[in-house]
């Protein structure tokens, strides 16, 4: 499936989104040699709580995609307000953009065009303008999917999934959120995994497949 792709690209609306919905296929991608671009729009400052620096966040999303195999080079960030989005949807355009012309990806991952979040719908409706002839996968976030088209599914291994483990670890202030708990993100690969008859999936929907 991924065969012809040369350079990955991650579009995180906040640091953690990507590790989230899809850490155990970012590692496979790096494992089979494809280069991975992470690119987070907001370090969420606003979002830390009390007792961390305000830029917490990004320190633990370098530490969580450094686990998964991301180049530092690799990472980009980007300082959007958290829940305005819509408020910067140009200056979100205008990064895009740039990501584009500078990493020129084969593929791109996004949040699902059904999730509720105003930051994630804002960063999906621009990127699915600016990557026309690209091949495009939206990953899956189910507590903001209120649905969710499994159209796309990768078989992921115990060391995929150790790997995605241990980097959503890295985020000690998001400890509290019933996501990040290890039962969670273990129960949801192993259920995309029984409906494609594997031990552990992550999956997708296919919301652009460009062949060239």
């Amino acid at each position: 499936m991924f065969g012809d792709v040369k350079k990955a690209l991650v579009l995180a609306p906040h640091t953690d989104d990507g590790e989230l919905g899809m850490g155990g296929t970012i590692n496979k991608l790096i494992n089979a040699g494809i280069e991975v671009y992470y690119a987070a729009f907001s370090i969420c400052e606003e979002s830390v709580p009390s007792g961390y620096n305000k830029d917490a966040l990004k320190h633990e999303c370098t530490n969580a995609t450094r686990i998964l195999g991301v180049k530092s080079e690799n990472l980009i960030f980007f300082n959007h307000k958290v829940r305005h989005f819509n408020f910067s949807r140009q200056d979100i355009l205008e990064d895009l953009l740039q990501l584009r012309k500078n990493i020129e990806p084969d593929l791109v991952f996004m949040p699902s065009l059904n999730d509720v979040h105003q930051d994630h719908t804002t960063l999906t409706t621009e990127a699915l303008r600016v990557f026309k002839g690209v091949k495009l996968l939206s990953f899956e976030l189910i507590w903001n999917n209120l649905n969710f088209n499994t159209t796309c599914f990768v078989h992921l291994d115990e060391d995929n999934i150790s790997s995605k483990i241990k980097a959503l670890a890295e985020y000690k202030t998001q400890s509290h959120r019933d996501y990040i708990s290890e039962d969670f993100l273990k129960a949801q690969v192993i259920t995309r995994g029984v409906q494609i008859g594997t031990k552990y999936a992550e999956c997708f929907e296919v919301v652009r497949w460009v062949e060239k």
